[in-house]
């Protein structure tokens, strides 16, 4: 089928989803010594390097087969079009599998390629390209949808983790505060453990009226210090409580089940460690503290945080200790909250793979928004690591959605880099999975969106277990 860019919004393009185009236009950002899988093309030339298209409705997201380098002029792509009607991002178009022709032709406008004559062409194409030997992306498999009943008995055998979590109501603190039943909805819904996460800076930040969480005083010297000593006790007497194995060693989360759920000790910020890095090993010993998120709503002295202005230019060096220590105790480093240069700092001194444990992509996040852009994602990824999507009802919808950002973050940095983290009980606004009981539903979602079963086990604990193992291994 003939595309152009005037097609682009209209039912022609629609009817075009699934098949295999050619379509001409400019490389957008053009960046002189950068080659790159994921890149946008417009219609027009930008006027600099830093010029990118603001409106999604008038770029095509693509997706190459491998790294396409910086082109002088109009170019010609080839691939699958998609025409997007929920994405979260926000974004209408994407050429799947794309691979690079060569420059435009002196015509606009494009012709039909078929397969058999691409694969053709395939030993002739630029940067040694192949034609269509590569493994297609999950979404354009066979579908192999299952129902809940039978995501619960494949859930069963799984040792499925959820990146992030304050299930339990830990994070209520007043005298009458009880705790809610996890155990029991982690068995109902198949989840075998949960990266329980105490919150640091609590007594520092509160929540404003339109839901934002921000910090609004100087805490006390000490005072965050003593105030984790309160909060990593609620975590133990949830554990207590709710009898949960504490995971300390990779062996125990690669055995862990629904049947007897268990909890790897987490904390939310490292706000309680001021500049003491001996406190580390501390938390390591008296908590069991193994997953450690370096920043959450206020500045502190390991770094930038993404919903304020920038105060140290990302990760400070004691924030670079930290990771070391973490690297060699043993605890996963999550970069959660952090800005893009935290992240960034992060991944060049990390000897082990990094943790974004709940966010979501967005095209063009605002300055104080939790998500994230493609580049950050893939700085991740990079490191072995894997970011956890979020269930943000006001960003996905509803479930379909959700397994849709699942998608879209697997589109961009592939799929042994995806997990699930729920921030159950910690979202300021409705959740699409706010008990584990929905993660049936979710895992449905998923497999009607194409993926199979190796990599739903992936995508809902694989991924994250291979990240602890190779932390603490």
């Amino acid at each position: 089928m003939l595309l152009d860019w005037t097609q682009l919004g209209t039912p022609i393009a629609d009817r075009a989803d699934g098949q295999w185009v050619e379509l001409e236009g400019w490389i957008a950002p053009f960046e002189l010594e950068a080659s790159h899988s994921y890149f946008l093309l417009v219609q027009d030339m930008a006027c600099c390097v830093g010029c990118r298209p603001q409106d999604p409705s008038r770029c095509v997201e693509v997706f190459a087969v491998r790294p396409v380098a910086p082109q002088a002029g109009r170019v010609r792509l080839a691939g699958t079009w998609h025409s997007l009607s929920d994405d979260p991002a926000g974004w209408r178009f994407q050429l799947r599998d794309a691979v690079l022709l060569g420059p435009a032709k002196p015509m606009r406008g494009v012709t039909e390629v078929s397969r058999r004559a691409f694969v053709a062409m395939g030993a002739a194409l630029p940067l040694g390209l192949p034609g269509l030997s590569h493994s297609p992306l999950p979404w354009r498999r066979a579908a192999d949808p299952i129902g809940e009943d039978d995501a619960k008995a494949l859930l069963s055998g799984m040792a499925t983790v959820d990146l992030h979590s304050h299930a339990g109501r830990i994070l209520r603190f007043s005298e009458t505060s009880s705790f809610a039943d996890v155990a029991g909805d982690m068995r109902s819904g198949g989840m075998a453990a949960i990266c329980l996460a105490m919150v640091a800076d609590s007594p520092a930040t509160h929540v404003l009226p339109d839901g934002r969480i921000q910090a609004y005083r100087e805490p006390e010297p000490g005072e965050l210090y003593r105030w984790s000593q309160r909060a990593f006790a609620r975590v133990e007497a949830l554990i207590g409580k709710e009898d949960f194995a504490v995971v300390t060693r990779p062996d125990q989360l690669e055995a862990a089940r629904s049947s007897k759920p268990s909890v790897i000790v987490a904390a939310e910020g490292a706000d309680f460690l001021d500049t003491s890095i001996e406190r580390l090993e501390e938390y390591y010993a008296n908590h069991r503290l193994r997953h450690l998120q370096l920043t959450h709503y206020r500045v502190n002295t390991l770094g930038d945080i993404q919903t304020e202005a920038p105060v140290h230019g990302g990760l400070t060096d004691f924030g670079a200790e930290v990771i070391r220590g973490c690297n060699r105790l043993g605890i996963v480093v999550d970069v959660a909250h952090g800005t893009f240069d935290l992240v960034k700092r992060a991944a060049d001194i990390t000897g082990k793979p990094l943790v974004l444990s709940h966010t979501s992509l967005a095209a063009r996040p605002g300055p104080r928004s939790r998500q994230i852009t493609v580049d950050h994602a893939k700085l991740i990824a990079d490191t072995g690591g894997v970011i956890g999507v979020w269930p943000v009802q006001a960003i996905f919808r509803n479930m379909k959605g959700y397994a849709g950002g699942f998608a879209r973050m697997v589109d961009a940095i592939g799929i042994d880099h995806v997990g699930l983290g729920s921030d159950m009980r910690g979202l300021t606004g409705p959740s699409l999975l706010d008990v584990y009981e929905a993660l049936p539903e979710l895992t449905a979602a998923l497999a009607a969106r194409g993926f199979n079963r190796e990599e739903l086990g992936k995508l809902l604990g694989g991924n994250y277990r291979r990240v602890f193992a190779k932390t603490l291994g």
